[in-house]
């Protein structure tokens, strides 16, 4: 979606205040300005010319674009959609954060949103990786620097099953693009993947996934690195372990795009899986998305520490399949990984140590 939001699904919003019991902004906040409805109000006051105070910033500023307010929104708003829009509006007007300013300056500067200045690929430590494949690996920008093993041992599970990395990745443009501000770093992005001659691509970040998804020309398929280990489960081979873990549904990888069911049955081939008090389209956000983490850290932590009180008792081990929800969840004191660490304790290799942990 570009430009400016449209009035008319703005005037859609009945003012029910339904919203306001899911949002998980509001739960910790308590302010009208931080549920869907009352961010709704600022933005059709800002399309009818209005100028936004710092309240209004911040409020439109501080949604993490989770996407619950839609999946009970009587009116069936798409209030995600809407504030992002709004988000694009205030950036037009060059009214830019200092998160968003320096955001958009380390992207351009080094081409992902931490600011690393190293090689993209240092985390690769396949020797030999062809030119041209059917399908291409998207790291992205937290795998590559912050997870540099948990992206190694993806491409090391993958590879033999006809996949191959972009020479000169760049960040997808998600983090712009959550927060309003055009991503230059598309077209690069295309270029590198059309020269690997790809149809499918693939990513085990939820925040690339929807931005290759749904804001790249649909030139290629775009799989999760779930639905791709879904595929070729008998080609793996797992073996079953005796241990029982959670999932946590990333909001842009769940209720964004309904990604529900290959992660829960990769896990499932692998060992129990008990689900967390709110799961599915009722998961509650790990509080790190639309660029709450970076512009307000104390409010996204907060919406982490409440995320696990949804554990069940007797399991501590979270899987996910996001970068992203997995730092927020372990720096707010639980144990989250990824669901490829999960699939590389069942592979026959590690099959022996099929008692322990695989947080550890």
């Amino acid at each position: 979606m570009t430009g400016k939001p449209d009035i008319r699904e703005i005037l859609k919003c009945v003012r029910c205040g339904t919203c306001r019991s899911v949002c998980p902004v509001f739960r910790e906040l308590g302010w009208e300005s931080t549920s869907a409805r009352g961010r709704l109000m600022i933005a059709g006051h800002l399309l009818d010319g209005g100028l936004p105070d710092e309240a209004a910033l911040a409020s439109l500023r501080s949604c993490t674009t989770c996407g619950i307010c839609k999946e009970i929104c009587p009116a069936e708003i798409n209030s995600p959609q809407l504030i992002e829009g709004a988000r694009r509006a205030i950036s037009g007007r060059g009214l830019l954060s200092e998160a968003q300013l320096k955001l958009k300056t380390r992207i351009q500067a080094t081409g992902n949103s931490l600011g690393e200045a190293q090689d993209r690929l240092a985390w690769m430590t396949e020797k030999e990786i062809p030119d041209r494949a059917k399908a291409v690996y998207f790291a992205g920008c937290l795998n590559s620097y912050r997870y540099p093993q948990v992206t190694a041992r993806t491409l090391s599970i993958i590879k033999p099953l006809g996949v191959t990395v972009l020479k000169n990745e760049r960040c997808c443009g998600s983090p712009l693009l959550r927060t309003g501000i055009a991503a230059e770093t598309i077209d690069h992005n295309l270029e590198q993947i059309r020269a690997t001659g790809a149809e499918t691509v693939i990513t085990g970040c939820a925040g690339c996934y929807t931005t290759l998804k749904n804001d790249y020309p649909p030139e290629f398929e775009v799989l999760s690195l779930s639905e791709f280990l879904e595929e070729h489960i008998s080609d793996l081979k797992l073996k079953s372990l005796d241990i029982t873990v959670t999932y946590h549904d990333p909001c842009h990888m769940g209720r964004h795009n309904r990604i529900f069911d290959p992660p829960r049955r990769v896990i499932e081939a692998i060992c129990n899986l008990e689900e967390m008090k709110w799961s599915r389209e009722e998961a509650r956000c790990c509080g790190g998305g639309g660029g709450v983490r970076s512009g307000y850290p104390d409010l996204s932590l907060r919406m982490a520490r409440r995320r696990l009180e949804d554990l069940p008792s007797n399991v501590e081990t979270i899987v996910t399949t996001c970068p992203l929800c997995m730092k927020n969840l372990n720096d707010a004191g639980g144990m989250a990984i990824d669901l490829i660490d999960l699939v590389a304790q069942a592979l026959p290799e590690h099959a022996s140590g099929s008692g322990s942990s695989p947080g550890h």
